[in-house]
């Protein structure tokens, strides 16, 4: 169902240049700081826990810089919000553009999305519970979602005979009340697995466009196969990298700081355009004018398993630096929510 929905418009915004020292990697690293923190205490508070000070404490900054990032909370929210949206988007749109059949499609789609907020706790509550008490801004993006998802129900409209007899407002109604389902069962107090709603919500999608004979074969249908398991857990855990809501733990052994992260940042930055970058030149992106102290980061990198050196290997020689797979996981447990990888 979220095949559609979060397309160039719902993009993490540039963050800010960031102090001397770090630039855009320690700027990058203290957004995405204050971005757990938001989910962590949404998920722990409610939007009304949510404000600048607390957000800006548990992320270990100072409110000068969450206002340097952010214009105030409901831009942060609507940030971490923009963020959960590009996650499950990323989750339910390839099932969906696999299958060629309509129904076929949404309820591939909408099989993962169910799936995968299961193991999310902390991002299907900002998303289908908190997002509707927070502001205007919010709200319209909210709707802006809303509409692209209709889009894509709307489709089952094709090939249909008398489709043109179908109501216009079949769709928003359709949409209303899928998403009201799983808003009611999240705001429970103990809620079961979103899982379980697959075929129900699925014969209420159905119905309208291919009729009561279809609407019963999805109601009968097997469960699916899990396909899905949350980034950096077994499932049971919050949907943050850690056993706790908006920890940031890199993997065991590793101590964060900011320049660290900044170097692993840019690492990542740079192999994603197929540069491995020298010491000096890792030094002119994240800030660092003494060259003994990036050859030191680095090698205590190295000796991390976190980086690995591809280029000279003698005294004076250039080196050519690129993440390791665990380097990889570094910087991926330390991103928002929103933003890792499946």
């Amino acid at each position: 169902m979220l095949a559609n929905a979060a397309d160039g418009r719902l993009r993490m915004r540039n963050p800010a240049p960031g102090p001397r020292g770090g630039g855009l990697y320690v700027s990058e690293l203290q957004r995405t700081r204050l971005l757990n923190a938001a989910f962590a205490i949404v998920f722990e508070q409610g939007y009304r826990g949510m404000a600048v000070r607390s957000v800006a404490e548990r992320a270990g900054v100072s409110s000068k810089t969450f206002y340097d990032l952010f214009t105030d909370r409901e831009d942060c929210f609507l940030a971490a919000f923009d963020h959960g949206v590009e996650r499950l988007a990323a989750v339910a749109r390839p099932v969906y553009e696999a299958e060629s059949d309509w129904v076929a499609a949404i309820r591939a789609g909408l099989g993962a999305l169910l799936e995968f907020l299961d193991q999310q706790p902390v991002l299907r509550r900002l998303v289908f519970v908190e997002a509707l008490a927070v502001g205007p801004r919010v709200l319209e993006r909210r709707a802006q979602l809303l509409g692209e998802l209709a889009k894509v129900i709307d489709q089952g409209r094709a090939g249909v005979k008398g489709a043109g007899e179908i109501p216009p407002l079949t769709t928003e109604a359709v949409l209303g009340a899928a998403f009201g389902v799983i808003h009611t069962r999240l705001s429970e107090r103990s809620p079961g697995a979103l899982g379980g709603l697959l075929n129900p919500l699925m014969a209420t999608i159905v119905l309208p466009y291919r009729g009561r004979a279809a609407a019963a074969r999805e109601l009968t249908r097997s469960a699916p196969k899990r396909a899905f398991r949350a980034p950096g857990g077994t499932g049971t855990g919050t949907g943050l990298s850690g056993g706790r809501p908006g920890s940031s733990l890199p993997p065991a052994g590793f101590s964060l700081t900011v320049r660290t992260h900044s170097a692993l940042l840019a690492l990542a930055h740079a192999g994603g355009r197929g540069s491995r970058p020298s010491n000096r030149e890792l030094a002119d992106l994240i800030g660092v004018s003494d060259q003994g102290q990036i050859s030191r980061l680095m090698m205590r990198l190295q000796e991390q398993g976190l980086v690995e050196n591809t280029g000279g290997r003698g005294q004076g020689a250039a080196k050519a630096w690129r993440l390791t797979p665990r380097g990889e996981a570094a910087v991926q447990a330390n991103r928002p929510l929103g933003e890792r990888a499946a």
